[in-house]
């Protein structure tokens, strides 16, 4: 009963309403003179007052459980995770990472250009030519 959040705000809507209309039903019959009356009224407060605060704290615990949560696996991060795991994306990798795979990936010799290539050139350069 008190998990169900929509019946404990009727339950104390309707109570507010009860105190409400018997301040002046009180006034009326004397009672606010009676000790006994305004004892228990006085009880009544204190119980409803701590009561007030329990479920308040109740719901603060929830959240501060929801937020560690929340901050312990980010929405950002199960975006991410659900998204590798039902495609082929890969994660980025990070900067480091690709860093070291450029400096110690060794660079490919660039083949050498064949004759056809030089420019036309065939042989010796024109000025070592014998005559």
């Amino acid at each position: 009963m008190q998990g169900d959040a929509a019946f404990m705000r009727r339950v104390n809507g309707w109570l507010t309403i009860f105190w409400i209309v018997m301040i002046p039903i009180s006034f009326e019959a004397g009672w606010l003179t009676s000790v006994a009356f305004v004892s228990a009224l006085s009880l009544w407060a204190l119980v409803s007052g701590h009561w007030s605060a329990w479920q308040a704290a109740r719901v603060e615990v929830v959240q501060q459980q929801q937020a560690d949560a929340e901050a312990e696996h980010p929405v950002e991060q199960r975006v991410v995770e659900t998204i590798v795991e039902r495609t082929d994306v890969e994660p980025e990798r990070s900067v480091e990472e690709r860093v070291i795979e450029k400096t110690v990936e060794p660079k490919k010799p660039e083949p050498e250009p064949t004759d056809g290539e030089k420019g036309g050139e065939q042989g010796s350069p024109p000025g070592n030519q014998p005559p």
